[in-house]
């Protein structure tokens, strides 16, 4: 019987040695998901909207469909791109449109409605991260790792609060009565903000927007008819895009400070 305690012991003891300690597991953990991103990355994604302030945001009922309307766009002048999570395998556009685009476009993952999405979403390559309400946990997370983050909010309170958890820009989600001028009001009384309306702009009063307090905007339905993304007509998204991008140009790009 002694014996067999023995054995069994010196087998537990060697069964635990194998494994890895808990302190490895947690750091190889942390290198996959934490996705930390420098102060120069994040410079540089502020810098590409500040330039460029007009975001593609596509929902599509398939990956497929969803892939063939954003080449669309982005042939029509588009630089920044957000696939959302209600679309499906968006993690996947994401991926190949990061592959493809190659800097040429930024890519970005929205629809994110908590840590576990951002993670996925910047394991698969996105450069920025959007949010259709205020999560204070998802801004903090993205803040600390240098991930820009655009959390969707409606009232002045909750842009100001979302400014000071850390986001760097702030979603108008959804419309608000008013339209550009209740942006206008917003930022003029609330300057540290940086407003980025995501419902209500369309491809010809997006300049109304940009040149009213705005420092970006995102197009939604305007940009991609629910029935041009589910016939795959590229010529009518890729025309909507000329027409908004011709638009957002003559407003020159937003000025940092």
């Amino acid at each position: 019987m002694l014996g067999h305690i023995r054995r069994s012991t010196s087998l537990m003891a060697k069964t635990i040695a194998a494994q890895p300690t808990v302190g490895a597991s947690a750091r190889r953990s942390m290198a996959t998901l934490d996705r930390a991103k420098t102060v120069e990355d994040r410079e540089r994604v502020l810098d590409f909207f500040a330039e460029h302030r007009a975001t593609a945001v596509l929902r599509a009922p398939t990956g497929a469909l969803a892939e063939t309307a954003m080449d669309a766009a982005i042939s029509g002048g588009f630089k920044i791109a957000e696939f959302t999570l209600t679309t499906p395998n968006a993690c996947d556009a994401v991926a190949n449109f990061r592959a493809k685009e190659d800097g040429k476009t930024m890519i970005g993952c929205g629809t994110i409605m908590h840590v576990g999405d951002a993670e996925r979403a910047i394991d698969a390559g996105a450069e920025f991260i959007i949010t259709p309400v205020m999560l204070p946990e998802v801004i903090i997370w993205c803040a600390k790792r240098n991930i820009v983050c655009v959390p969707g909010c409606q009232t002045p309170t909750e842009l100001y609060t979302a400014y000071q958890h850390g986001a760097p820009l702030q979603k108008v989600f959804p419309g608000v009565a008013g339209a550009h001028m209740w942006c206008k009001a917003v930022s003029a009384a609330l300057p540290m903000l940086r407003l980025n309306p995501t419902s209500g702009v369309d491809l010809d009063n997006v300049a109304d927007f940009l040149n009213n307090g705005c420092a970006s905007v995102g197009l939604v339905a305007p940009l991609f008819p629910a029935d041009a993304v589910a016939a795959g007509d590229k010529d009518t998204i890729a025309a909507n895009a000329k027409r908004c991008m011709d638009n957002v140009k003559k407003c020159g790009p937003f000025i940092r400070s």
